[in-house]
């Protein structure tokens, strides 16, 4: 059984046209990608380095990590989105990137230990398993290498921010882009990595001012967090 959710694909797929209009439905991620990009780069320095990108829908994040000079695969399992991220890395003149559609556990399989940096942002909360994902993610990092993940902790003050005021009040995402269900609280997370055989290096919480529309990081991880996690 593939681990993803059809209707989530298709929800991704139906908006994988506007992944480059920083005025669409994903200005958000246009606006916090720089934010991410230079914790990444500080953690585990991209230049010269093999990364990959797990769940990288239409390459926001993959082109970022390149122009920083990584050697960058993308993997998604929406086709449609991942067409536009290679558009776009045709037009742009991105160096040093790949798109592939294949599920990270089968890349896993094929790929065992054989990148430097391992990215999975805001993903594991659209898939049925993300424990399967830490997992491939953890078999995928070399020796030494790192694995960045950042999701939604789930509790009454996240349900509030990210599915009431984000996708009701505010309309910064499309209503339905998240299910309060499958948001993963720090503990649970944190127990998958171990599990996986990763050590948590770091976290980081990811706040927004409607006023401002601003996002900064902070120690706050009661919404959005980051992990960095280390293998041995």
């Amino acid at each position: 059984m593939m681990n993803a959710d059809p209707q989530e694909l298709a929800k991704f797929s139906e908006l994988a046209h506007r992944w480059w209009d920083p005025d669409s439905e994903f200005r958000p991620l246009h606006q916090i990608n720089p934010l991410r990009l230079e914790w990444i780069d500080r953690l585990a320095p991209l230049q010269g380095r093999r990364a990959l990108d797990v769940g990288c829908g239409g390459g926001i994040l993959a082109d970022a990590m390149a122009r920083r000079g990584a050697a960058v695969l993308g993997i998604d399992l929406a086709g449609k989105a991942l067409k536009v991220a290679q558009l776009h890395a045709l037009e742009a003149g991105t160096p040093s990137i790949q798109y592939r559609e294949i599920a990270a556990e089968a890349l896993a399989e094929e790929q065992p230990g054989q990148f430097d940096v391992v990215t999975c942002m805001e993903m594991l909360e659209h898939v049925p398993d993300p424990a399967s994902v830490v997992r491939a993610c953890a078999t995928l990092a070399q020796p030494g290498g790192h694995v960045f993940f950042s999701t939604l902790n789930r509790n009454p003050k996240s349900f509030l921010f990210a599915i009431v005021g984000a996708e009701y009040i505010l309309k910064l995402l499309p209503r339905g882009t998240h299910e309060y269900a499958r948001f993963i609280r720090p503990s649970e997370l944190a127990r998958w990595c171990r599990e996986a055989g990763l050590e948590l290096v770091a976290t980081r919480g990811m706040e927004y001012n409607p006023l401002t529309r601003r996002y900064w990081m902070s120690e706050d991880t009661s919404v959005n967090y980051l992990f960095a996690c280390r293998k041995p």
